[in-house]
C-alpha cells in the first residue's frame, strides 16, 4: 500500500447505539460551528422518533455524525452537532430522572463527554444541568431552552417508571452512523462541499458509501457512475449517462440493456476509453479496497450542467412515483424475495446491509439496481407534464428510444413510445389495449396506496419482469388487486370503513369492461385518467338541505358511495344528486362508479333508496364475479 493510501485509510463508517456514542469518548464542537439552534419541533420529533421504535425492531437509524479524529478517543464534530447536542441533553435529563426515580437502568454521560471549543458559557451550562443547578446566570440560553423542551416532553408523555425503562431499552436499538473523515483532509474544502449540499448524509448516501467501499478500487468509479445515473429518478436512466456510455450500455437505439452483470457493464463502460483518462485505473488488483470520504462527497456535489437542452427539459417533464431511497428498497425486495416489510424506510440501512457484506453482493446489487431502473422506466407509470398536460399532468407508460434529428446533423435525440405500442409514438390513437390496461391498473394502485412502504405492487412487478420481461402484467396486477379487495371485507363494510382499493379497482373494472346499464354503455372515456382521490362521497348527502334524511344503513351502503377528490367532496357539499350532476359534472367524471350512478339517476329522474340498493347489489356482484376468477395466490 502506498504512503498516500496509508495516510487516507480510515475506519469505515461505524454504526453504534445512542448509548455507545457517548461511551469512552470526547466530542468537541469547533469554534467555527454555529451555536446550538434546535427548537421545539426538531427536539420533539427526534424524541418521538425514538418512542416510535417498534418493540420487535432490531434497530432504527437516526442519522449520521461526521467527525475528525484529533486524538485518542477524541473527535471534532464536523457535521451532526445539532442532533448530537440534543441527544446529549436528553441523556443528561434521563440520567437525572433515572436516579431520582431509583430505576436500576442507567444512561452513562460522563462529564466532559461533549464540549464546545472556546465557549465556556456552554460548557458551564452542561455542568450545571448535570449537577442539577437552577442557576441561570452565565448560562447558554439556547442549551437551557433545549433542556427545558426535553423536560416538558418527558413530563407530558411519561407517567410511569415503565415508560422510562421502555425508552432506555429503545435507545439500545437506535443507531447513529459515525463517519470519520480521512486524515489530512482539507476541512475548508470539506465544508465547502457540505455547505453546497446544505444537509447531512442521508441513509441512501451511507448505503452508497458502504457498498462502493467493498468493491475493488479498479471498479469503484464505474459503480459510482451507475449509482449516480440510477439516482436521478425524474428522467429515464439512459439519459443520465453520457452519450458514449448510453450507446455502449443500451445500444444505438437506447432500447435494450446490453449487459447481464456488473462486470459486463464495466467492460461496456470502459470501452473506447470513455473515462477520458480522467483517472488512471490502478492494476494492483490485490490491494485491499479503501474508502475516502472526501471523494465520496465530491461525487455527490451538484452535477455539472453538461447535458443538452433536451436532456434538461426531460427532467422537468417527468415525475417518478417513488423516490430514489424507496427505489433502492424496491430493488432489494425484488431480488431478495422479502415481503412488504422490506419497504419500511425506518429500517433502511438494516434492510440493505447484506448488500455490502462482500464484493460479490455489492456488485450484484449495483447491477440489479441498473437493470431494475431500466425495467422501472419502461414498465412503471410516470407522471408527465407536457404540452396540454403541462399544468395538471397525466399518467403515462412509455419507453424511450433514439431518433436522428436531421435538422441537427443527425444527432440522436430521445423519443417516447407506448411501452406496448411497438415503434409508434404514444398518441391516444396508437395506444394498444395492453398499454392502456397496465397504465390504468398502475394508476389505480398508485392513488390507492400513497405511502411508499405500501407500494408492494411495484416489487411484484419488478420481480416478475426480472424473471421474464414478457410477463403478463395485466394478469399479475389484476390478481394483486383482487386479493386486496377480497381481504378487505368489502361485503360487510359500511361508509368510511370501506377500503379505497374497493372503489378504485371497481372503477377499473367498469372502465375495462365498458359497463352497460340495460344494454346502454356508460360513457366512460377510453383514455380515462385516475386522480388522487381520498374522500368518500355520499351521493345522496348526509345532511340534505330540503329532503328527508336516509337511514344510516342506506346512507352508508356501498351503493350510495363513491371516491372523489377532497376538493370535489367540498364542492358537492350537501347538494342533492340531481344538483350535483347539473352543477359539477366534471367531478362526476372523476369516478366511473359515479358515472354509472349519474346514468341511473338521469334515467329515473331521481336517486332513490331502491336505486342505491340495486346499484349496491350489482357492484358487489361484479366484484364477487371478478374475485372468483382467481383463488390462487399471486405469483411472486
Amino acid at each position: 500500500m502506498s504512503s498516500r493510501e496509508k495516510e487516507n485509510t480510515i475506519e469505515q463508517p461505524k454504526m453504534m447505539s445512542v448509548n455507545d456514542v457517548f461511551n469512552n469518548v470526547e466530542y468537541v464542537v469547533p469554534i467555527y460551528q454555529r451555536n446550538y439552534a434546535w427548537g421545539k419541533d426538531q427536539i420533539d420529533r427526534l424524541i418521538q422518533d425514538i418512542r416510535d421504535v417498534l418493540p420487535d425492531a432490531e434497530s432504527y437509524y437516526l442519522g449520521s455524525l461526521i467527525v475528525n479524529q484529533s486524538g485518542p478517543n477524541r473527535y471534532e464534530v464536523i457535521d451532526g452537532q445539532q442532533r448530537l447536542t440534543t441527544l446529549y441533553l436528553m441523556s443528561l435529563y434521563l440520567d437525572k430522572q433515572l436516579k431520582e426515580k431509583n430505576i436500576s437502568c442507567r444512561i452513562s454521560v460522563p462529564e466532559g463527554t461533549l464540549t464546545f471549543e472556546a465557549r465556556e458559557k456552554s460548557n458551564d451550562t452542561f455542568k450545571r444541568i448535570k449537577n442539577g443547578s437552577d442557576e441561570k446566570e452565565w448560562s447558554s440560553e439556547e442549551l437551557i431552552n433545549g433542556f427545558k423542551i426535553i423536560e416538558d416532553f418527558f413530563k407530558s408523555n411519561f407517567k410511569e417508571n415503565e415508560d422510562y425503562i421502555d425508552f432506555v431499552e429503545k435507545l439500545k436499538k437506535v443507531k447513529i452512523v459515525r463517519v470519520q473523515v480521512p486524515k489530512g483532509i482539507d476541512l475548508n474544502h470539506y465544508f465547502e462541499i457540505m455547505n453546497t449540499r446544505g444537509e447531512q448524509l442521508e441513509p441512501h448516501e451511507i448505503a452508497k458509501a458502504r457498498i462502493i467501499s467493498v468493491i475493488n478500487k479498479n471498479q469503484k468509479e464505474i459503480a459510482a457512475k451507475i449509482w449516480d445515473a440510477c439516482a436521478l429518478m425524474e428522467s429515464y436512466v439512459q439519459m443520465n449517462f453520457d452519450t458514449e456510455s448510453r450507446k455502449n450500455l443500451f445500444g444505438e437505439n437506447w432500447k435494450e440493456l446490453l449487459c447481464d452483470s456488473f462486470d459486463s457493464a464495466t467492460e461496456l463502460l470502459t470501452k473506447e476509453n470513455i473515462q477520458n483518462n480522467s483517472k488512471k485505473i490502478d492494476n494492483e488488483e490485490n490491494d485491499p479496497p479503501f474508502f475516502i470520504l472526501s471523494d465520496f462527497l465530491q461525487a455527490n456535489a451538484p452535477l455539472k450542467d453538461e447535458k443538452k437542452k433536451t436532456e434538461r427539459e426531460e427532467q422537468e417533464r417527468f415525475e417518478s412515483i417513488i423516490s430514489f431511497p424507496n427505489f433502492l428498497l424496491q430493488v432489494n425486495s425484488a431480488i431478495s424475495n422479502s415481503g412488504e416489510e422490506g419497504l419500511d424506510d425506518k429500517h433502511f440501512l438494516k434492510i440493505l446491509e447484506h448488500n455490502w457484506a462482500s464484493e460479490k453482493e455489492a456488485k450484484h446489487f449495483i447491477f440489479m439496481m441498473l437493470k431494475c431502473r431500466y425495467l422501472f422506466d419502461k414498465y412503471i407509470i410516470k407522471r408527465e407534464y407536457y404540452k396540454d398536460y403541462q399544468e395538471e399532468g397525466r399518467w403515462m407508460l412509455q419507453g424511450i428510444k433514439s431518433y436522428k434529428d436531421e435538422s441537427r446533423n443527425n444527432a440522436l435525440k430521445p423519443q417516447y413510445y407506448g411501452t406496448y405500442n411497438g415503434d409508434f409514438a404514444d398518441k391516444e390513437t396508437a395506444d394498444t389495449d395492453a398499454t392502456r390496461k397496465i397504465r390504468t391498473l398502475e394508476a389505480c394502485l398508485r392513488i390507492t396506496y400513497t405511502s411508499p412502504k405500501m407500494m408492494h405492487w411495484i416489487t411484484i412487478t419488478l420481480r416478475n419482469l426480472l424473471d421474464n420481461e414478457n410477463s403478463n402484467l395485466v394478469d399479475i396486477l389484476e390478481k394483486y388487486c383482487r386479493e386486496k379487495v377480497r381481504d378487505s371485507n368489502y361485503q360487510i363494510a359500511k361508509g368510511f370503513q370501506i377500503e379505497r382499493i374497493v372503489f378504485t379497482f371497481l372503477d377499473y373494472l367498469l372502465w375495462r369492461d365498458c359497463y352497460s346499464i340495460d344494454g346502454q354503455k356508460v360513457d366512460i372515456p377510453s383514455n380515462y385518467q385516475y386522480q388522487y382521490r381520498t374522500s368518500i362521497e355520499h351521493f345522496f348527502p348526509q345532511h340534505p338541505a330540503e329532503m328527508a334524511k336516509w337511514e344510516d344503513n342506506d346512507l352508508n351502503s356501498f351503493g350510495n358511495l363513491a371516491l372523489i377528490t377532497t376538493s370535489g367532496n367540498s364542492r358537492f357539499s350537501n347538494i342533492d344528486p340531481i344538483g350535483k350532476i347539473k352543477s359539477y359534472n366534471s367531478i362526476i367524471k372523476q369516478s366511473p362508479k359515479l358515472m354509472v350512478m349519474e346514468q341511473m339517476t338521469k334515467k329515473n329522474n331521481e336517486w332513490t333508496i331502491d336505486l342505491a340498493q340495486k346499484h349496491n347489489q350489482e357492484m358487489l356482484s361484479l366484484l364477487e364475479k371478478e374475485i372468483a376468477r382467481s383463488t390462487s395466490p399471486i405469483s411472486k
